[in-house]
């Protein structure tokens, strides 16, 4: 697979954003995102798009509406990149579980696991390793699955694939984009990309920041 997959990818949260982005100067009436695209978007007018972009560009104090665009996606990804991506504490994750489904009855193969070839037959034989431990844990007989569950956590590659359903906000993916866009990880620069090209008015909130 490539470094990360991104699927079922929801946006939400326009209409009310650009409603409370337009509290505090009362100015309701100057809004004019009424349509809807065919994706169920909201299609935001120049009124409210110059407001929006004044507001991203005055710093995070006032792009509060940012917050209130939410996010929600399935997210695959090497547990390296799992370990980085956890420093962003806002966002809200629920994870498939190797705790409970590491050691199930589908064996364990190396499409499961990001590595360079270089290191394939390396990787093959952990794979190996752990099919064996998987097949005793699955022994109707096994009387350790504990210490077996253990022993294949320990072995188990920072390059295994874990999904991960999440759900974020504009004003977080921003901070991401700024932060790790040139990531020496390219997980991470992958992950800039599909958000910069693939969430709507999203490049634009990023580029009005990137011209400072």
């Amino acid at each position: 697979m490539d470094s990360i997959k991104i699927e079922n990818v929801e946006t939400f949260g326009f209409e009310g954003a650009i409603r409370g982005m337009r509290n505090p100067m009362n100015s309701w009436e100057r809004s004019d995102s009424t349509d809807c695209d065919n994706n169920l978007n909201l299609v935001i007018g120049p009124n409210d798009m110059e407001l929006m972009l004044k507001l991203a560009k005055a710093g995070p104090e006032h792009r509060k509406f940012l917050r209130m665009i939410h996010v929600q996606f399935d997210l695959t990804a090497p547990r390296y990149f799992w370990s980085e991506f956890d420093t962003y504490h806002f966002n809200t994750k629920n994870s498939c579980s190797t705790m409970h489904k590491l050691l199930s009855k589908e064996p364990i193969t190396l499409d499961m696991i990001s590595y360079d070839k270089e290191d394939e037959s390396i990787m093959q034989s952990i794979v190996d390793k752990l099919n064996e431990i998987r097949l005793q844990y699955i022994d109707k007989n096994s009387q350790n699955k504990n210490e077996l569950l253990r022993r294949a956590k320990q072995l188990l590659p920072e390059g295994f694939y874990q999904k991960r359903t999440i759900d974020t906000n504009y004003e977080e993916l921003m901070s991401m984009y700024f932060q790790r866009k040139s990531h020496r990880l390219i997980e991470w620069r992958d992950f800039c990309y599909y958000m910069y090209n693939m969430l709507p008015y999203f490049h634009k909130f990023i580029d009005i920041k990137s011209a400072e």
